[in-house]
């Protein structure tokens, strides 16, 4: 995928980045790890509608400002050169296009917006207004994913024959998730945007564009399991799709409800599988520890070699994925990883995915969603 035009085009900032954390729900744990004991950051505002949770994370950062509402930090004249905006995506372009009005820059939790008028919107914003917007993605961090693409790409596996991503999400184990946290999930499944595909599997879809480039083509048949009354969960879901560059890829998305699943985050059981013409290369696990062997392997020439020493705890990726930004901001020179014009790849990635679903796995091009029309698509 190429980089963003805007990514380079801003000024870089000379000081300590002063940062504002808006939302403080579960999230917030991971993304903050990228500003403890940073000298590029300072946190100055923290954003809550709860007090509880306000009063909670002002102990981490005691001299930060502390705010009920995202109006109430815009109503103020605190000094602020970024945000982080850990919020449910349909609060997403309200929030943004308020701080990039201000001249803020903005990191993004994922999923950018739930339809690409809204995502162009904003990115048409932070342009106008010479300021960052970034929707996050960790799993570009992952080590172990890290060393998958650095083997792809290294050309040892020889000319690649395809590749398959494994998700089985699991309904015991891991760790508490507030209600309110689930609820708006729900509303999205609700709204058609289900929380394992869209939510979580953002993640998969990005990864396959950043391991193999744009996709010409998406068949999907996305399905539906009700797991409590009027609760439903996207699967099982299969989506299989081609790059431009001819490569195929399949994603699965298993429910097992019952299954208990050892995780110190989400239940989540993830693998990815690269195959070429003289071997392959997989990641056994990124979220929670179903396989109990080590995070990336490769098979070449009749042997295995296993990599153990790899940093495979998934939090790791928010931190340097937010210390990524934060030196981006410092320097000036780096490409984001990504920046919203790629984050709209992704969309139209999940969009076609259901354009496709909605129409019995008909082919459908991703392209042709580029102007935020969802009900145009190429079939074939």
């Amino acid at each position: 995928m190429a980089q963003s035009d805007s990514a380079a085009a801003f000024t870089p900032i000379e000081h300590r980045v002063r940062t504002a954390i808006i939302g403080l729900g579960r999230v917030y744990e991971l993304n903050i790890r990228a500003y403890y004991d940073n000298p590029d950051a300072e946190i100055v505002a923290i954003v809550d509608p709860s007090e509880l949770r306000r009063a909670q994370r002002q102990v981490d950062w005691p001299e930060a400002r502390a705010f009920a509402s995202v109006d109430a930090l815009i109503g103020h004249d605190i000094e602020l050169d970024a945000v982080e905006v850990l919020l449910p995506t349909t609060q997403n372009e309200y929030v943004v296009m308020a701080c990039l009005a201000r001249g803020w820059h903005v990191n993004l939790q994922k999923p950018f917006a739930n339809d690409l008028g809204s995502a162009t919107r904003m990115m048409r914003s932070a342009h106008q207004h010479g300021v960052q917007l970034r929707v996050m993605e960790n799993y570009l961090f992952y080590e172990p994913l890290l060393k998958l693409k650095a083997t792809v790409d290294s050309g040892e596996l020889g000319s690649i024959s395809g590749y398959h991503m494994k998700m089985v999400a699991s309904g015991r184990g891991g760790w508490e998730v507030p209600g309110d946290s689930y609820e708006w999930r729900f509303q999205q499944a609700r709204d058609g945007r289900g929380p394992l595909f869209f939510d979580d599997g953002w993640h998969k879809l990005s990864s396959a564009l950043w391991l193999f480039g744009p996709v010409r083509e998406v068949r999907a048949w996305i399905g539906s399991t009700e797991v409590l009354p009027g609760v439903v969960v996207d699967a099982p879901t299969t989506v299989i799709w081609e790059h431009e560059n001819g490569v195929r890829g399949v994603w699965d998305v298993t429910l097992a409800i019952d299954m208990y699943l050892r995780s110190d985050y989400y239940t989540n059981d993830e693998r990815w599988e690269v195959t070429g013409q003289r071997g392959y290369a997989r990641v056994n696990r990124c979220t929670g520890r179903g396989i109990q062997e080590p995070s990336f392997e490769v098979y070449l020439d009749g042997e295995m070699r296993s990599f153990h020493a790899l940093d495979d705890d998934w939090a790791s990726s928010f931190r340097d994925s937010g210390r990524h930004w934060l030196r981006t901001l410092r320097s000036g020179d780096s490409p984001l990883q990504w920046g919203a014009d790629q984050a709209i790849d992704v969309l139209r990635f999940a969009l076609a995915a259901y354009e496709s679903s909605a129409h019995g796995g008909v082919g459908v091009n991703p392209k042709s969603l580029e102007h935020g029309d969802e009900e145009h698509s190429e079939r074939s």
